[in-house]
């Protein structure tokens, strides 16, 4: 049985000046703050249908992540075990990333949201020597023993099925006692996080101590978050250094990985019941819940702060969810990768009020200024590695389309075991890092980012390159058009260009003709859009199921390329 009330005077031990470790913030919030909320689970539901929440105070939360670092200490995971952590998101989730921080241990995650085959693919990448998960995780790590070649321990959470290895509850030691925090050092490793792989192989991002630190810290500053916040992270992973910011994080109840298919009903629930002050979503989530907060006239009157990010989020959907929030309170767009998060946002009022507009007349999404102390520059584009940063990689002139590099401490320096990816996405320039985005995008004059789309998605034609934001919001603007995609058939430099539609629900039954010849010439009406000659109509486009948002182009060229013939 868990206890939390355990009376033994807290000990206070001695932590070396050098120490960077997250797990220190949470003894601080512990702390300062014992009693408050640090984590909110919707545990279950009444005859009734009403949510029973269960949670963690920042003591509790503290206290319990002790005491799993210590049961994970006795089994053998350490400063540097490489440990894959597959866990829902629950209590037992916040508490055990504190657990792991504090013992140094490197947490492996995966977003299962990218299809088992391509997640094996990168469990076995990680070369893991632990793993910590749910029953349905060991079975499958059972059941395919190759992708898990190194892990000698294993530890389930809940039952055990058929495989040997200790649960949680029972390595947990009680009663508490005090677990010092290991004193890593900024450049030590603390986590492996894979990309998505919507736009080639899914890569181990390496998070170091100082990195985690620094997005903290960063966060907090540019979004003035406050200990007074409560929060709703709607994907998990933004969720888990909430308390190191002093915010309650409230457990949404919802799939993670399929965003675009939440209950809006739950959210608004959530929101309502906990009085949340902000919340992380996807556009894909915005999408939906915005457009049932539409339909039914909701109001969510205690949120101050919205943050959307994973994919570009279109201006309607920002201004329809905008809909259900007071006239204080604002949407931010971030911008940013696995690799180096955040690296700018931008508020709904400018992007409502100024630059719109702009995205509709196909100058591409703003995605805002860069966060403070980051510097972000545009280079010209290239599929070639550049070993050593210059100058003269810069854009010739203001407002010229390039690839978008950043440095700055949330910065990750390598990928784990991924030296051609390291070669084509870093440049060095001393002990600095500049990280290439892959996206190509524009500055203006007020030092705004303009994302134009991924690099790897451009169409090179003999008359031009086309780039894919630009030329899809020309033809986004007709009524009937839900999203479009710009893809490009054949080789470079002689690609021909084709825009796939996806229509409306509401439009799918309109005479596709009629639909065909308005399209067209709203592409052939725009300078950006005149030599695209080809329209295809798909049903549904093949997507990053986590976002919904982001397409997978090369599965639509290889559709379009069919139909086509």
């Amino acid at each position: 049985m868990h206890t939390y009330f355990e009376i033994e005077p807290d000990v206070t031990t001695p932590v070396a000046e050098t120490t960077v470790n997250v797990a220190l913030r949470l003894k601080e919030m512990a702390r300062r703050q014992p009693y408050r909320r640090a984590v909110v689970f919707p545990a279950a539901r009444d005859a009734n249908g009403r949510v029973a929440y269960s949670h963690l105070t920042f003591r509790q939360l503290d206290r319990e992540s002790d005491c799993f670092a210590r049961g994970l200490a006795s089994v053998g995971i350490g400063r540097g075990t490489r440990t894959i952590l597959m866990v829902r998101p629950s209590l037992e989730l916040f508490a055990l990333t504190y657990a792991m921080l504090k013992v140094g241990a490197v947490f492996v995650m995966v977003d299962p949201g990218m299809g088992v085959r391509r997640m094996l693919a990168c469990l076995r990448e990680s070369r893991a020597q632990a793993m910590i998960g749910v029953s349905a995780a060991h079975a499958l790590r059972t059941l395919a023993p190759r992708y898990f070649k190194g892990v000698k321990t294993a530890v389930t959470i809940g039952r055990r099925w058929f495989w040997r290895g200790p649960t949680l509850k029972e390595i947990r030691p009680l009663p508490w006692q005090p677990f010092p925090v290991a004193d890593t050092d900024p450049d030590e490793m603390a986590a492996i996080l894979f990309t998505t792989g919507s736009t080639g192989a899914a890569k181990g991002a390496v998070y170091t101590h100082g990195t985690f630190d620094a997005q903290v810290r960063l966060i907090r500053d540019r979004f003035d978050i406050t200990p007074d916040d409560i929060d709703l992270p709607t994907f998990p992973l933004f969720s888990l250094f909430d308390a190191a910011l002093g915010m309650t994080a409230v457990i949404p109840d919802m799939d993670p990985t399929r965003p675009a298919d939440v209950d809006p009903r739950k959210v608004v629930e959530a929101v309502v019941n906990q009085g949340v002050t902000n919340m992380f979503a996807s556009p894909a989530l915005l999408n939906t819940v915005g457009r049932f907060g539409e339909e039914n006239g909701i109001k969510l009157p205690s949120l101050k702060r919205v943050i959307s990010a994973g994919a570009p989020a279109a201006p309607a959907n920002i201004a329809r969810f905008a809909g259900m929030l007071d006239e204080g309170a604002e949407i931010h767009t971030g911008y940013g990768a696995t690799e180096a998060m955040p690296v700018s946002s931008f508020g709904s009022k400018e992007i409502l009020g100024e630059t719109a507009a702009r995205t509709a007349q196909g100058f591409g999404i703003c995605v805002g200024r860069p966060i403070q102390e980051l510097d972000v520059r545009i280079i010209r584009i290239s599929d070639e590695p550049i070993q050593e940063w210059s100058d003269d990689l810069e854009v010739a002139e203001d407002g010229e389309i390039g690839e978008i590099v950043v440095r700055g401490a949330i910065v990750t320096r390598r990928y784990f075991q991924r030296p051609r990816q390291d070669a084509l996405s870093k440049i060095r320039q001393g002990e600095d890092i500049w990280h290439r985005m892959g996206d190509l995008g524009w500055m203006d004059r007020k030092g705004r980012i303009w994302f134009c789309g991924r690099k790897s998605h451009r169409v090179i034609t003999p008359h031009g390159t086309l780039f894919t934001i630009p030329c899809e919001a020309i033809f986004n603007n007709h009524p009937a058009v839900f999203r479009s995609a710009l893809v490009g058939l054949g080789q470079p430099p002689r690609q021909r260009p084709v825009i796939c539609i996806e229509l409306e629900p509401d439009h799918r039954k309109d005479d596709p003709e009629k639909l065909h010849r308005e399209l067209m010439a709203l592409g052939a009406g725009h300078v950006l859009t005149e030599k695209i000659e080809t329209l295809l109509f798909h049903p549904a486009f093949p997507v990053d199921i986590r976002h919904n948002s982001k397409i997978f182009r090369e599965k639509l060229a290889e559709w379009a390329e069919r139909k086509v013939g």
